[in-house]
């Protein structure tokens, strides 16, 4: 059997920078990386000043979860994953 198409979970916090609060992050995860996007927590005010947060369980394939990872990175927002991050 072929891992490829096996799916993965992978749990992560993004930061979601003040420039970034009006573009649709987690919706692109879905519809451009096919990424099933569970968020287990948030703070991102409608009038937020400054940073917020997501923490994520997202699931898909390796392929598409680097993808979508890559993406992240691409807007230059900080990711964390569950093995750097100890309050989970």
């Amino acid at each position: 059997m072929s891992s490829e198409n096996t799916l993965i979970n992978k749990r992560i916090r993004v930061r979601i920078t003040q420039d970034h609060h009006q573009e649709p992050v987690i919706s692109r995860l879905v519809s451009k990386y096919g990424l099933t996007v569970n968020i287990k927590a948030a703070i991102l005010g409608q009038n937020a000043v400054g940073d917020g947060w997501f923490d994520l369980d997202i699931q898909g394939t390796e392929t598409q979860i680097q993808n979508g990872l890559n993406y992240l990175q691409e807007l230059k927002l900080q990711v964390w994953d569950e093995n750097s991050i100890s309050d989970w």
